[in-house]
């Protein structure tokens, strides 16, 4: 992974002896999580996924009805 330039974003172990890492990169990584998270609740929304809506008002409109009903279970 060095060879390639490819760094580790993830969160430390509790039990890690030696943490190498800084902050900064595991905020883009707590960032990173939210839109995943968000992203698989969208995907629960069947008529998100499969598109059945052709035009992109009725599509918006139902993913704004899908985030709301997202919201509404969170509290």
């Amino acid at each position: 992974m060095k060879q390639r330039k490819i760094d580790l974003i993830a969160p430390h172990l509790s039990t890690r002896r030696n943490r190498y890492q800084d902050g900064r990169k595991l905020r883009r990584y707590r960032r990173r999580w939210i839109i995943e998270r968000t992203n698989a609740w969208l995907f629960n929304f069947r008529r998100l996924v499969v598109r059945y809506e052709n035009k992109v008002e009725n599509y918006r409109a139902f993913l704004y009805l899908a985030c709301a009903l997202i919201a509404l279970r969170q509290f």
